[in-house]
């Protein structure tokens, strides 16, 4: 009865959510309200986890809309520009990167990358180091400030034995990557902060 209950509500609250989509919502909507009502408890989960699939790739791609087009001398590569399934795990991965769409071979990777994971699984241990001061300075890690929110910036080797820098942002329950090989660690930060990160956090709420 209680398990009842609680897809019944889930449908509810979908109503609402969706009541702006158009037809793969609708569509689903009305499968999983249908399979609910005929007694058929798992067709309608799996409705509503298709309907949230949908809604995880919709908000992706506005996410993506949000992003400078510029970040330093780079342009977006928008042909590189993906929103997929995380696998394992409920959500999302955002990615863009800025620079080349193709590299020479030979020649050593500059793009600046940022992953964007909703509900990604790494945001405990993150915010762990992130609330110990003295431990998330060590070993080649710093606590940073980007737009009001800490971030953990860790010194990692690059190709050619050089020091690359990648900085991790967690929001809620969401995880921003931003890796820029050949950057300082300045440049690095300098990026993040350049970030619409406000935006981000609403849309993926």
């Amino acid at each position: 009865m209680i398990m009842k209950k609680t897809i019944f509500l889930y449908i509810a609250l979908s109503t609402v959510f969706f009541v702006s989509a158009q037809g793969d919502f609708k569509k689903e909507l009305t499968t999983a309200r249908t399979a609910y009502a005929a007694g058929k408890l798992d067709d309608s989960r799996t409705a509503m986890q298709q309907m949230l699939y949908d809604l995880d790739m919709i908000m992706g791609k506005e996410v993506l809309k949000l992003l400078p087009l510029k970040m330093q001398d780079k342009s977006a590569v928008t042909k590189l520009d993906n929103v997929a399934s995380a696998s394992g795990f409920i959500g999302v991965i955002i990615h863009r990167e800025w620079g080349s769409e193709k590299t020479t071979a030979g020649t050593e990777n500059k793009n600046i990358n940022l992953d964007i994971i909703s509900n990604s699984p790494l945001i405990t241990s993150i915010n762990a180091l992130l609330s110990v001061p003295f431990v998330g300075n060590a070993g080649g890690n710093k606590v940073v400030k980007i737009n009001g929110y800490k971030a953990l910036v860790s010194k990692t080797e690059g190709e050619n034995g050089n020091a690359d820098y990648d900085l991790q942002l967690p929001l809620n329950n969401a995880l921003i990557t931003l890796k820029a090989p050949g950057l300082s660690q300045d440049d690095v930060i300098k990026l993040a902060n350049a970030l619409p990160i406000q935006d981000i956090m609403k849309m993926l709420q």
